[in-house]
């Protein structure tokens, strides 16, 4: 399990949070120059060079995103002129795509990043540039909310591009799309001109994923272990009768793949954040604010606790709790991760998804009453954070396009590269990753400097 450094601070990472700018700087530069867009969008590397892998184009605003922070935390114009540019050039598209759950990752890594920093006044004000970021998000929040499939009238979920029958944990963190949406006052207009609540599909999807894709102990099947994720539910959708676990990129449905498991341990306490600036009157036909948010820091604080016990002491997972390898590395649990081991790899991107969720959760908690859980999810997160912010996972070399290296993509299909010499993958970088990586060091600059705390929608929690 991860062993705690209480002592850590915010201001004591910010070294070496800057440090993951400066070293990124080269690395983005590099990409922008060299990448062909019409040979898709980038996804990981093999040996140190950023390759495409179509199945959805779901890293494409993790590219411009990614010079968007750089900007936010350095003030350098050049990644703001990427991050710019690429928006308006490569990302409407995902604005209107009907096929795809990821809203939230393409359309807030972009259009999100840029009007909060338009509104935090980091940007020359200017009222129209303004509104084509609101509309964007607008229109994204509305098509993310339209690939709905109802189970009961108080049920339903964003299906995820396997199809309606199909329910991915990745999703709740791509819920910002329909916040930030919600907050501009959208609506999806239905047949008849019927209005739906981008917030009321927010909060069905959120409670379906809390209900079948986390496990609480309480017997639901041989394998609930408490705060154990799914990555897939699948549905009967003729009755909206659940059918059975899942997965497509983790070992098995009765393990955790464990970037689906940061996925949401990093989306419910955001999400947490946004609904505590919200109105009662928003969750009138929940049962009220509080039964809401205490739903949600429930899912939260059983999946923290489910990486704190279920993580290396480094704060670094392998890439699935069941995977098989996992047996010749003995008591792997109570040592530091070990990327270059010959039989199972880590996945270094759950580490920083899961290390912003750790964060979120444990400042929200201090500030609302649980102050001892809320210090050691706090004290979780800044621990994983430092690991990640050095070597061997922060990549120093320049010829390395990379940022985060020992990520993992897909490693039943086999997709991800395994260097000579090695048995499993190891030494590479992902899209999402880096993304990551840049968001978790702005956040804990954020935390350190006094300055505006960082949300998706741009306000305190």
């Amino acid at each position: 399990m991860i062993h705690l450094d209480s002592s850590l601070t915010p201001k004591q990472l910010q070294t070496a949070a800057r440090r993951v700018f400066d070293v990124a700087t080269p690395k983005i530069l590099s990409l922008q120059k060299r990448w062909r867009e019409s040979d898709g969008t980038p996804v990981f590397t093999v040996a140190g060079r950023y390759t495409s892998r179509g199945w959805t184009e779901w890293t494409e605003g993790f590219v411009f995103g990614s010079a968007i922070l750089h900007f936010d935390a350095t003030g350098d114009k050049t990644m703001l002129k990427i991050g710019r540019e690429g928006t308006l050039r490569r990302m409407a598209s995902h604005v209107t795509h009907i096929g795809v759950h990821d809203h939230g990752f393409n359309n807030i890594s972009t259009y999100g990043n840029l009007r909060r920093l338009l509104h935090e006044g980091r940007l020359p004000a200017n009222a129209w540039e303004g509104h084509f970021y609101d509309l964007a998000i607008k229109a994204s929040g509305a098509v993310q909310a339209s690939r709905w499939t109802q189970l009961t009238p108080d049920l339903g979920y964003i299906r995820s591009f396997n199809g309606p029958h199909s329910l991915f944990s990745d999703t709740i963190r791509s819920l910002r799309a329909l916040g930030l949406a919600h907050q501009l006052g959208q609506t999806l207009m239905g047949e008849n001109d019927r209005k739906i609540s981008l917030l009321n599909r927010s909060l069905q999807h959120a409670e379906t994923t809390a209900r079948f894709n986390v496990y609480y102990g309480k017997g639901r099947d041989i394998y609930d272990v408490p705060g154990r994720v799914v990555h897939e539910s699948i549905f009967n959708v003729t009755d909206g009768a659940y059918r059975c676990p899942s997965t497509q990129q983790g070992y098995s449905a009765f393990s955790t793949w464990t970037r689906g498991h940061a996925w949401v341990l990093c989306g419910y306490p955001e999400q947490l954040e946004f609904l505590h600036t919200l109105p009662e009157s928003s969750f009138r036909q929940f049962g009220g604010k509080r039964k809401v948010l205490n739903r949600f820091i429930e899912v939260a604080k059983v999946t923290a606790d489910f990486y704190l016990r279920e993580t290396p002491t480094d704060g670094i997972p392998y890439w699935d709790t069941g995977a098989p390898g996992l047996i010749h590395l003995g008591d792997y649990l109570n040592r530091p991760a070990d990327p270059y081991n010959y039989h199972e790899p880590v996945d270094s991107s759950a580490a920083a998804i899961a290390a912003q969720g750790l964060l979120r959760l444990g400042r929200y908690l201090q500030k609302h009453g649980d102050k001892f859980a809320g210090q050691t999810y706090f004290a979780a997160g800044l621990t994983v954070a430092r690991t990640l912010f050095s070597e061997p996972y922060l990549s120093t070399n320049p010829k390395h396009e990379g940022l985060l290296l020992h990520t993992v993509y897909h490693r039943p299909n086999g997709w991800d590269h395994v260097p000579k010499g090695f048995k499993v993958p190891c030494g590479e970088a992902a899209m999402w990753g880096d993304y990551h990586l840049l968001e978790l060091a702005l956040y804990i600059l954020r935390l350190s400097g006094g300055k505006p705390y960082l949300t998706f929608f741009g306000g305190k929690s």
